[in-house]
């Protein structure tokens, strides 16, 4: 076993040495990206070594992560093309099994004036027993979408997907021509310069969600991770993320440093950056248009005939970049409106700069600004921490606020959070459900709600193909719940009226008896005396992520259809009970 002052941090040291003190058969999952040998200049290593040295060098570390991995351990090794051929030999010789040669492939590689242009990196997948290994091919977050349904929308395709090829292409949206019905093909964008999820410290940084593949279908929770080369430390953020420990080793004083702040920065049930579902969300490649003499700035801003009497369209955005630029401090737009300190101060500097319409229409023409790419350079490497364990306390609040103000009128949520009156509705009314926590995180809470809102009804579209049902009984009184055994568990309960017995709220908590002795003993009572007399409760242990339990809520919500959820959480097509 790994003592815990070895695990949960990068040990600043040469890899081979730190494996040497590790204890044999201790790891579950090893990924490594080591450098290729091709003179990349890293911050304390020398990638410029003859031959026969880096190969010796590579065998050395290879064993040492074959004799620390367990019987059923699984490695992953990360090369270019010129020792490729060779570490794969050389792995096979130590005494691993080859399992899949993957090939990640981008359409943006290394331009090259004399030969082909490199747009690929290999991904080696190897075990150390060919019978015994981990393998989790049933994740719902190991399958993908298959060509039929991604490029051809083909309502025969199994909704729950496939696993993927040995091939990772970057952008299959752009290739959709050379896809055959039957073709199943994944990708992962690199981690460019321009890419939120950059860190900012190191060149070469794979994309979390690739990590986060390998991860998720080669390890089970709890489970120990290593990476020899931590680098910008992905690896281990990611491992972290879904809830599995970890050891990096390396060299550099200074990567260690910021591999620490940014391990710091994330906890256990956050959600990968990059998008889960690239070739859905990702637009195609922007090709240029016939403009004919347009402004570039006519896709943005709608001003009126007294805006234009005194100002330009141009000179107006660059207004607004201008205030945004000076108190957004490295922060998104998200945080910039949804944060009121920082929304006054936007304000205020919108006001001192004399640009026409008000706090409503400034925060609109952020939105319309960052959709139509005019805000490319600016620094959004700051990250709002609110972790799903963090926001579990108030997440129901915060759709019920959302919901609620939907059914008064209100349009999407980012038109509520732009309106500062709205806002402050949406925060009394999330107060009453759950009082005790800021503005932001009511806020906050919503806005992660609504990007997880996808993934969740994909998920319970996938449980739904698979005839699975949530056992949840009859509704009992509250008061019968917390007198019987205890609750404090992750699942999926559902209020309802006990008067006509319609179902009111379904939600998800990580902590139900939290939930429910909330809902009994403060004032959140109060607020649901307006639904009924009396609120009956029934409840389902659901072991699993926020993610699964999303996913069971997005599929009880779509069946039982509850008078006060997102209609925008329910998944689609599913026959109501």
């Amino acid at each position: 076993m790994i003592s815990q002052e070895v695990c949960g941090r990068i040990h600043a040291q040469d890899c081979i040495e730190g494996m040497r003190k590790l204890p044999e058969g201790s790891v579950d999952l090893a990924f490594a990206d080591p450098p290729f040998n091709i003179g990349y200049e890293y911050d304390v290593y020398t990638d410029s070594r003859k031959t026969d040295d880096y190969l010796d060098w590579s065998r050395k570390w290879i064993k040492a992560v074959h004799r620390v991995l367990k019987p059923s351990g699984t490695f992953w090794l990360a090369i270019g093309d010129e020792y490729a051929a060779e570490l794969k030999v050389a792995a096979q010789e130590i005494g691993f099994t080859t399992r899949s040669w993957v090939i990640w492939y981008y359409t943006f590689g290394v331009n090259c004036k004399a030969k082909f242009s490199r747009s690929h990196a290999h991904l080696f997948y190897f075990i150390k027993d060919p019978h015994t290994f981990t393998f989790r091919a049933e994740e719902l977050e190991t399958r993908i979408p298959s060509a039929r349904f991604l490029v051809y929308g083909d309502r025969r395709a199994n909704p729950i997907g496939r696993l993927p090829d040995d091939t990772w292409i970057l952008r299959p949206q752009d290739l959709a021509d050379r896809f055959s019905p039957d073709e199943d093909t994944w990708y992962f964008p690199r981690v460019a310069g321009t890419f939120k999820e950059r860190a900012g410290f190191h060149g070469c940084q794979m994309p979390e969600q690739l990590l986060g593949r390998i991860i998720r279908c080669c390890s089970n929770p709890d489970d120990v991770v290593l990476d020899p080369f931590s680098g910008s430390a992905t690896t281990l953020a990611v491992a972290k993320k879904l809830g599995r420990g970890f050891i990096g080793f390396e060299l550099s004083p200074e990567y260690v440093k910021r591999g620490d702040e940014r391990l710091a920065r994330v906890c256990r049930g956050d959600q990968l950056d990059g998008a889960v579902e690239p070739t859905i969300s990702a637009p195609s490649t922007v090709r240029p248009r016939n403009t004919q003499g347009a402004s570039p700035y006519d896709e943005v801003l709608e001003l009126s005939v007294e805006a234009w009497e005194s100002r330009s369209k141009r000179t107006v955005i660059d207004g607004l970049l201008s205030a945004f630029r000076q108190v957004q401090d490295g922060f998104s737009i998200d945080r910039v409106v949804a944060d009121p300190q920082l929304n006054s101060l936007f304000e205020a500097a919108c006001e001192k700069r004399g640009l026409p319409g008000d706090i409503r229409w400034w925060n609109r023409n952020l939105f319309a600004m960052r959709k139509a790419g005019k805000l490319s350079g600016l620094d959004f490497s700051k990250r709002t921490e609110f972790t799903w364990e963090h926001c579990d306390p108030f997440i129901h609040a915060s759709e019920l606020a959302w919901r609620q103000l939907i059914d008064n009128g209100a349009g999407s949520l980012d038109e509520i959070l732009c309106d500062p009156n709205s806002a402050a509705n949406f925060d009394r009314i999330a107060c009453d459900f759950a009082p005790g926590y800021s503005s932001l995180e009511y806020r906050w809470g919503a806005l992660k709600l609504r990007k997880e809102c996808h993934r969740a009804r994909k998920r319970a579209q996938a449980l739904s193909t698979r005839n699975i049902r949530l056992p949840l009984p009859e509704p009992v009184p509250l008061r019968e719940v917390l007198a019987g055994q205890a609750v404090d568990f992750p699942g999926v309960y559902l209020l309802a009226s006990a008067e006509s017995q319609c179902p009111l709220y379904l939600g998800q908590s990580i902590n139900l008896g939290r939930r429910m002795r909330e809902l009994l003993f403060s004032k959140v009572g109060s607020r649901w005396q307006k639904y009924s007399e009396e609120i009956l409760v029934s409840y389902c242990r659901v072991e699993g992520s926020i993610g699964s339990l999303m996913a069971y809520q997005s599929l009880e919500v779509a069946r039982r259809n509850p008078r006060l959820n997102l209609r925008d959480l329910a998944a689609r097509e599913i026959e109501p009970v």
